[in-house]
């Protein structure tokens, strides 16, 4: 008999039918109550429309409220990221807009796709921000704005927004301190998102741009809007607006003024160089390549060699210095601040701004040469010498040196060294010594005479005569003495430890980006160097005491960058406090009012941070009988009272290093020359620094106490004396109030067709540059 089974049929369906219903009403339980706010907030997104607004910049102003860096408001043409989705409506749209935009639509194209018709595989990446309006032109005129707002059926999605746009109104004067701006780099756009910064932006690249980019930058606000089905707006949803906030100011302790003066005189004397007389008989001459008295004067002293050391060709007789770059920095020792700071070459910041194409940057800014190879370091110009220069000090670094000798004990001032013209190392074994058939080098010699061709005799020299002079042979003396007290130490390098203190080897702290922190050897420091191969094939690797009496005149592996240079001379100007070098004089509240145009009324404005009081980081120990005569011996430099030489015959007095440059100086300064010698030891490749500070001067008719510090270097520029003495001379004379210095103007419209990255700089008034520099170092 059949089985009516409908009854358990239905029993199934009925029991599916109650699980299906209870999972529904599970999961609208869960819709409705678990994630009701993710999709509320879903919906409300989708009925408003979030814009963005950018904050106003921080201006940048010098220490007399110049504004050197400002915003200029510009209109910007965009588009709805939406509308243009598709390509074909990006295709239409663009090219409607191309006529008025006066741009191809290739460019539009790219501003969406940056591969768009590039060869694949293409790894630029997107620089525009999707949360943002898509921008397609930027600084349009009200006109053009105007023709696409009147026809706005014809341009979907497209709009008109406010933003600024950075302007160096005295531009180029301090480019390399104020610095420039530029897109956010791909392995930097983490970073910045992770600080709330939109991939559109600006930041800073270079500079204070760079250095003070989170003070200046400010925070975005934004505006909420309900919009309706169509996309337009109903009204704004005033809970969520969130009004910008503008950056702080920055005031710099730059003065424009002395800024402007120093940069003229580095390039003056720069450009001066490279065109000296080809006469012996000249106070200041070209290098010399004189006939060698070793090959009985028939042929020259300086050649160029093969690796064997074979003589492959003669240098010509006469051979000008290239004077490639160079530096100034300008300081107040009491205080740290920065008056002024020149690197050359330099450059206008108003480039970065101009909208220029990356061939015309190339062009003004080449890194390499036609033929694909690096271009030559003296020639980089987006580099700040003053404080990325790697650089040896020459004779510089002689007081403290002396400095480091009393302090360890090593000598008194009253120490006496007679000084023959060469200095032998007794520490090495007289069979170990290159001259007696060895491989360590141990004579050293003074810089040559330029009348007698010989190493210069000093007799019985001390500690202010050794500086007056810039006797070699007695820092040779004492570098091995040191180096000798160090090994019985049991290692310790008393040298190094000293140089230190003067800020050596250490990063300044200067509120500016990409500091060198120099270099003050040790063993570790030269395992580095050989297994870089930096130098020569089969150098130790660690120091020898070749390498320390190298280090005590300022030569070898001993380097620093002149921000370094200047912050040592400025502890020795006042009394041995090592203080934090400062670019920045105040920060203020944001939107300083205007004085006027491209001036600030700094009287108006609020501080909220100032950093004009000195910040010590050491204060060395600077007893009368050890600074008195590093002082006396550094014032002889500029002042005289060289040293006479007795039994010498004729010309038995030798003059101080600036002691002829410096004849009837109106200002109370006391100053060290250097000249540190170049690839090959070859004449034409030594550079020249000169670092001097102003003093206390009872003499009438000077001007005294000047509370500053002063410090150039010229590559490849020949003697101290010669090249960087006379721009401090002139700079002196500038700060004294001796020189009238050119008026700071609002700078011309940039020359967009210039080829030249800035437009030459010319000292008015060169004559302070002259005077005979003495005969050596």
């Amino acid at each position: 008999m059949a089985v009516d089974k409908r009854a358990a049929r239905l029993g199934v369906l009925a029991t599916v039918s109650l699980i299906l219903i209870g999972l529904l009403g599970a999961r609208l339980w869960f819709l409705q109550g678990v994630q009701a706010d993710e999709y509320q907030a879903k919906v409300t997104s989708a009925k408003t429309r979030t814009v963005y607004i950018p904050p106003e910049r921080g201006r940048i102003f010098d220490a007399e409220g110049r504004v050197v860096a400002d915003n200029k408001q510009l209109l910007t043409v965009t588009v709805d990221w939406a509308v243009v989705r598709k390509l074909r409506n990006r295709l239409e749209l663009f090219e409607r807009l191309s006529g008025p935009l006066q741009t191809p639509v290739d460019d539009l194209m790219r501003r969406h796709d940056p591969c768009y018709k590039e060869p694949r595989p293409c790894t630029k990446q997107q620089q525009f921000d999707s949360l943002l309006p898509l921008p397609l032109k930027e600084d349009v005129s009200e006109e053009t704005v105007a023709l696409i707002m009147e026809r706005g059926e014809d341009y979907p999605g497209v709009d008109v927004v406010e933003q600024y746009k950075r302007v160096y109104p005295y531009a180029p004067i301090a480019a390399h301190v104020v610095g420039f701006m530029g897109a956010i780099s791909a392995g930097n756009v983490d970073t910045y998102r992770a600080q709330g910064y939109k991939l559109n932006e600006r930041v800073g690249q270079f500079g204070v741009e760079l250095s003070m980019e989170r003070e200046l930058h400010g925070r975005w606000g934004k505006r909420v809007y309900e919009v309706d089905a169509a996309g337009s707006i109903v009204r704004e949803l005033e809970e969520f607006r969130v009004e910008p906030v503008a950056g702080f100011d920055v005031q710099l302790s730059i003065d424009l003024d002395i800024q402007l003066y120093a940069e003229q005189a580095l390039e003056t004397q720069l450009r001066n160089r490279r065109n000296l007389p080809e006469d012996i008989a000249m106070p200041d001459s070209a290098p010399h390549n004189p006939l060698d008295r070793e090959t009985n004067f028939k042929e020259r002293v300086y050649s160029k060699k093969a690796p064997d050391g074979s003589v492959l060709e003669y240098y010509p007789e006469w051979v000008q210095h290239k004077a490639p770059a160079g530096s100034v920095v300008v300081m107040n020792h009491d205080t740290g601040q920065i008056i002024a700071m020149a690197s050359y070459p330099t450059f206008d910041n108003r480039w970065m701004e101009a909208g220029i194409s990356g061939t015309k940057y190339k062009e003004l800014f080449p890194s390499t040469k036609p033929d694909g190879s690096p271009i030559d370091p003296d020639q980089s110009i987006l580099v700040n010498r003053a404080v990325q220069g790697n650089y040896n000090l020459g004779s510089t670094i002689k007081p403290f040196v002396a400095w480091s000798a009393m302090h360890a004990g090593i000598i008194t001032a009253n120490t006496v060294w007679n000084d023959q013209g060469e200095y032998t190392l007794h520490t090495i074994e007289p069979e170990d010594c290159q001259h007696n058939g060895g491989v360590a080098r141990c004579i050293f010699k003074n810089a040559t005479n330029k009348r007698t061709l010989l190493p210069s005799k000093y007799g019985d020299v001390r500690v202010s005569d050794a500086l007056a002079v810039s006797s070699d042979t007695f820092f040779y003396h004492i570098g091995e003495e040191i180096w000798d007290a160090s090994e019985g130490l049991g290692g310790e390098n008393l040298l190094k430890t000293n140089l230190e203190r003067f800020g050596f080897g250490n990063d300044t702290g200067v509120q500016l980006p990409f500091e060198w922190g120099g270099r003050v050897p040790d063993d570790a420091v030269k395992a580095a160097l050989v297994e870089a191969g930096v130098l020569l094939p089969g150098e130790a690797p660690r120091l020898v005491v070749g390498d320390e009496v190298q280090v005590a005149i300022g030569q070898g592996l001993m380097a620093a960058t002149p921000l370094q240079i200047a912050n040592a001379y400025a502890t020795l100007a006042n009394g041995g406090f090592l203080l934090v070098p400062s670019i920045v004089k105040n920060i203020y509240q944001p939107l300083t009012p205007d004085l006027g145009p491209a001036m600030a009324d700094l009287s108006k404005g609020e501080v909220a941070q100032s950093f004009e009081q000195p910040t010590v980081r050491d204060a060395l120990e600077m007893p009368e009988n050890q600074y008195q005569p590093i002082i006396d011996g550094l014032t002889r430099v500029i002042r005289g009272q060289g040293v006479t030489y007795p039994d010498c015959g004729r010309n038995c007095y030798h003059a101080t290093t600036g002691e002829s440059l410096f004849a009837g100086f109106p200002v109370a300064i006391a100053g060290k020359t250097g000249t540190a010698q170049g690839a090959g030891n070859l004449p034409w490749n030594d550079s020249s620094v000169f670092g001097a500070f102003g003093i206390v001067d009872d003499r009438p008719s000077t001007i005294d106490d000047l509370p500053y510090t002063v410090v150039a270097y010229l590559e490849k520029s020949g003697y101290g004396s010669k090249a960087a003495a006379p721009v401090v001379k002139c700079i002196f004379l500038a700060l004294a109030g001796e020189r009238v210095t050119d008026p700071v103007m609002v700078s011309d419209q940039l020359d967009l067709n210039s080829t030249a990255p800035a437009p030459p700089k010319n000292l008015a008034e060169p004559a302070c540059l002259g005077g005979s520099a003495g005969l050596k170092d």
